[in-house]
């Protein structure tokens, strides 16, 4: 076990070196892109963050738990039972009736005029 903790300590050493002359190297671009006349360098284009899956997922689960907070009480009262319709207008038989008979009787007005026609 202590040969593994040697090495794995070697590696992290390594790696932190390695970033440091990574960052010396883009510091360097940078000054080279801006004597260029180019005036920006490449890390403009990196401005997008890169979010791992689990924390977008939890992101989502968030945001639906804020919109069901937020419309909690903004639905409307349930319907009372034995209503045909939400609207809350409800229409007698007779005025059904006389509605449909003057719909008709367009209608039937419409199909004279074409027949004078034909």
């Amino acid at each position: 076990m202590a040969n593994l903790s040697n090495a794995l300590l070697e590696l992290r050493a390594e790696r932190r070196e390695s970033q440091l002359h990574v960052e010396k190297l883009d510091q360097a671009i940078s000054v080279i892109d801006w004597l260029n006349g180019r005036g920006s360098s490449h890390r403009k284009s990196q401005s997008k963050r890169i979010i791992s899956a689990a924390s977008r997922r939890k992101m989502a689960l968030a945001q639906k738990a804020r919109w069901a907070r937020a419309g909690k009480g903004s639905h409307p009262a349930k319907e009372a039972p034995g209503s045909t319709h939400g609207k809350g207008h409800t229409m007698s038989a007779s005025a059904r009736r006389k509605i449909a008979a003057a719909q008709r009787a367009r209608w039937a007005k419409i199909r004279a005029g074409k027949k004078k026609a034909a």
